[in-house]
């Protein structure tokens, strides 16, 4: 395992099965956190390149159709997301 916190396999080895088991979560959780904020960019940037026509951001407010479009990127990436998900769910019971 590779981290900031430079942690020695030897240190890992010295930990007890609980701690052991309680570090692979904590580094499993991070590494979620970590692909859930770069899918967040990713879609940001994308919205963003798709509904920003404008060259400047001058009103320092979206307007309507900015608004609409930026909504309605986000909810197709979320529905192609979920469904996904659930395409990949139902395929986990037919191996």
């Amino acid at each position: 395992m590779s981290s900031a916190l430079n942690l020695d396999q030897a240190d890992i080895e010295r930990l007890n099965d609980s701690d052991k088991g309680e570090l692979r979560q904590f580094f499993a959780n991070e590494e979620q956190k970590s692909k859930i904020q770069s899918q967040s960019h990713a879609l940001t940037s994308l919205c963003w390149k798709k509904c920003m026509t404008s060259s400047t951001f001058r009103s320092g407010a979206l307007d309507n159709g900015e608004k609409a479009c930026l909504a309605n990127c986000v909810e197709r990436f979320m529905d192609v997301n979920m469904a996904t998900v659930r395409q990949l769910a139902g395929m986990g019971g037919r191996h």
